[in-house]
């Protein structure tokens, strides 16, 4: 089984509402595993509990926010790192500037490692999760190309392919 991507037509230029339109792939997530179904899926066929998974990933979701708000990176091996970002309005002057009013946005971010990165992207497979053409959902291409009357062509094979 693939990861499913749906296409969807868009403006080639959104700042130009002239600009031709084109068809874009988007990902189509599944719903989420909850915590503890990905704790005993991760802990099966291992020594260690789920329950003890579930409680070090607590250990580190209370760990993590504490660190990055002392300007701290957070490393977790194997998988990647946490840093905080923001963006700035810009002041005239050195005295001008005023964090509280003029630092915004601010968010963690997660950067994967770059082996876990390759990881993920060896095993992509895609699948054919459908067309999104104006407010009609089609579930896949070949019945978005049966409703509009037109001959599937062009490109690749609906459905699958390696990314």
């Amino acid at each position: 089984m693939g990861f499913k991507y749906k296409l969807v037509e868009k403006s080639s230029n959104p700042g130009d509402k002239q600009a031709p339109k084109k068809w874009y792939a988007t990902p189509q997530s599944s719903t989420a595993m909850s915590g503890k179904a990905m704790t005993r899926a991760a802990a099966k066929n291992t020594t260690l509990a789920p329950i003890e998974l579930e409680a070090a990933l607590d250990l580190l979701a209370d760990f993590i926010p504490q660190q990055l708000l002392q300007g701290h990176t957070v490393t977790i091996p194997g998988l990647g790192y946490f840093r905080l970002s923001f963006k700035s309005k810009g002041a005239d002057t050195v005295k001008a500037f005023n964090p509280q009013e003029m630092i915004y946005d601010v968010r963690p971010v997660f950067v994967p490692d770059s082996t876990f990165r390759n990881r993920v992207k060896q095993g992509v497979e895609f699948e054919d999760g459908g067309v999104k053409a104006g407010d009609v959902n089609y579930a896949t291409r070949m019945d978005y190309y049966a409703a509009n009357g037109e001959e599937p062509g062009g490109g690749e094979e609906p459905g699958g392919g390696m990314g």
